[in-house]
């Protein structure tokens, strides 16, 4: 297993990080946003102008993987991540085990590595099948490395997502989490709250509307 633990990176600022959210800007589409990708244009525009590319939480008294109402400040993951390679890192907290994953196609995924039977750690097996598995070796529970769904084992509910972005130089970001089982809308409005009214109204957030409406009479 390629897995690997980063450094905390320095915070992404200065000239790059302003010509990258200028070129976000002039991407972002004013059609219908209904897919994780488009999610994450908007997401990487208020994490402080992080160009987009390919897309890629335990219950009771356990810490629930970046339960929180906020949306977290933008983490460098690594420097590149190429097919067939795995990282391990934290995010949103400190405390928050995670791991990135780039499949074979390219595609990049994240998810909490905290298994959600007993919180357990969770690997990726990049030997079983076309894509591999996310296994938690404690007590056999096996999820899906594209979904982070449960194929087998005891855990209760799917792995949270962690939302990656990656950079034109192909450094890999995470920006935001989401609940098990939350969809990257819901997971996205509710960590935008009021106090991001315009890409929550792009996104169809409930109560945008007035959170914007609101906000234009503050002006």
């Amino acid at each position: 297993m390629s897995v690997t633990e980063q450094p905390p990176p320095p915070p992404a600022t200065g000239p790059d990080g302003d010509a990258a959210a200028e070129q976000l800007r002039d991407r972002i589409s004013a059609d219908s946003l209904t897919t994780r990708r488009d999610y994450l244009r908007i997401v990487a525009t208020v994490s402080g102008g992080l160009a987009v590319g390919g897309v890629g939480v335990a219950a009771g008294i356990l810490h629930r993987h970046g339960d929180s109402d906020t949306l977290p400040p933008p983490k460098k993951v690594t420097g590149r991540l190429a097919p067939g390679q795995s990282v391990a890192f934290r995010y949103p907290g400190d405390e928050d085990q995670a791991l990135a994953v780039r499949l074979s196609d390219g595609t990049l995924v994240g998810y909490s590595a905290v298994c959600t039977h007993l919180a357990c750690a969770v690997l990726w097996r990049e030997d079983r099948g076309v894509d591999g598995e996310l296994y938690c070796p404690c007590h056999e529970g096996v999820f899906d490395v594209r979904t982070g769904e449960v194929t087998a084992g005891p855990p209760p509910r799917p792995l949270p997502v962690v939302f990656l972005t990656e950079q034109a130089d192909g450094s890999v970001w995470a920006i935001a989490t989401a609940r098990s089982g939350e969809s990257a809308k819901e997971a996205l409005c509710r960590q935008f709250g009021d106090s991001h009214p315009e890409p929550a109204g792009r996104l169809g957030c409930p109560g945008a509307d007035r959170a914007r409406s609101n906000e234009s009479g503050r002006t």
